[in-house]
């Protein structure tokens, strides 16, 4: 049985060495801190600045608007080696992405021109505004609106759930404009718009120090060339977007477990019960070895479905949902073993596998939740 070359990924020695940079300032400089930006609640503005400054927040992005240039693999290996210290500073630049793709994808060169270099520097971050409290897997629901006065629109509503709330400097707005006709248009809209605020902020189980809110609209007016491909196509930016981007969640979900796996490692070499060392209780061994397994498995599926989505292959879609529903799943699984292995250790937040929990869980809700990307599998497979 032959292997042709669309059933692998391969990885160019230029990939790996940047990864390894991303290894380096992850180890010496972003686990130093994950525990303080965790406690504290705190945007790390410092971790971004090094991020920028290493052109770590440049991989979403094309070379001719400043970035990279090196697609979704690269960039995802990117993600899980920042999650494996902190899952929040490893989010900061999956909205790098998730905030920025509709213009990729969808937006006029005005568009691109105006908002992707500054993204690609890291001088500029934004967020991604298509939830809302009635309307999250179900966003066909929702309730904010826009109408065309003149030559501008203005929008009404609350969004809910926003990362990068208050530290965006532009947001994605998904808003409907035909009711009767269930039609949603996507529009940039600028922090510094009359009418924008972001009132509420929410306290999180986990991923402390990413800002989450509630960003409100009233009035806010915007021009015409701050609509997203077409007006009343915004539910098409919307999925082309989340198709990509779940990637990144995948991603992170695979980082937050090795990490849990490396910590709980080590932890067990060190901890003697019985006169030796517990990773040498064959019960442990199992545990950890499972852990590993199922992580690794992750990582290949994550992998392939990156390779798949740089490639545009035809079940793409039903990759990038495959491995955001795996590794999430996998994350959580892991992240509880640790714990476990730490025992009393580990319910304590003096040691990191906690907090890796508490932000594992995370990965199985957002960029559709593990139940939404079960039907997309489903339908995938029913064509």
């Amino acid at each position: 049985m032959s292997t042709t070359v669309t059933d692998v990924y391969e990885i160019p020695q230029e990939h790996k060495d940047f990864r390894d940079l991303v290894r380096q300032i992850a180890v010496e400089r972003v686990t130093p801190r994950a525990a303080e930006i965790d406690a504290k609640d705190e945007y790390p503005w410092d971790i971004r600045e090094l991020l920028a400054e290493n052109d770590i927040l440049s991989l979403p992005y094309a070379e001719e608007f400043g970035g990279t240039g090196t697609g979704t693999l690269m960039l995802q290996m990117a993600v899980e080696e920042l999650a494996k210290a902190s899952a929040s500073v490893a989010l900061i630049l999956m909205v790098q992405e998730l905030g920025s793709l509709p213009i990729q994808l969808f937006g006029s060169d005005e568009l691109k021109a105006r908002f992707l270099p500054k993204c690609a520097t890291g001088e500029w971050s934004p967020a991604f505004c298509l939830s809302e409290s009635e309307s999250g897997s179900d966003a066909a629901g929702m309730r904010t609106t826009a109408h065309l006065d003149g030559d501008e629109w203005v929008i009404n509503g609350t969004k809910s759930w926003i990362t990068n709330a208050g530290v965006a400097d532009f947001y994605v707005v998904f808003a409907v404009t035909d009711r009767e006709n269930r039609r949603v248009t996507a529009f940039v809209v600028e922090k510094d718009r009359p009418g924008f605020s972001v009132p509420k902020y929410e306290h999180k189980l986990g991923i402390h120090g990413s800002p989450t809110g509630q960003p409100v609209f009233d009035d806010v007016r915007v021009p015409a060339e701050n609509v997203i491909g077409e007006v009343g196509r915004g539910m098409s930016v919307a999925l082309g977007t989340l198709e990509r981007t779940r990637l990144g969640a995948a991603a992170q979900a695979v980082g937050i477990a090795q990490g849990a796996i490396d910590y709980a490692v080590q932890y067990a070499k060190e901890r003697t019960a019985f006169g030796k060392p517990i990773i040498e209780l064959q019960g442990l061994q199992f545990k950890l070895a499972d852990m590993q397994t199922r992580t690794a498995a992750a990582r290949e599926l994550l992998y392939k479905a990156c390779a798949k989505m740089d490639r545009g292959e035809s079940d793409k879609a039903m990759y990038s949902s495959m491995a955001k529903l795996f590794a999430s799943d996998t994350a959580m699984y892991v992240t509880v073993e640790a714990v476990q292995v730490l025992g009393g250790y580990g319910y304590v937040t003096e040691y990191p596998v906690e907090r890796m929990m508490r932000d594992a869980k995370i990965t199985q809700i957002y960029e559709g939740t593990n139940e939404v990307q079960r039907v997309v599998i489903a339908r995938q497979l029913a064509k």
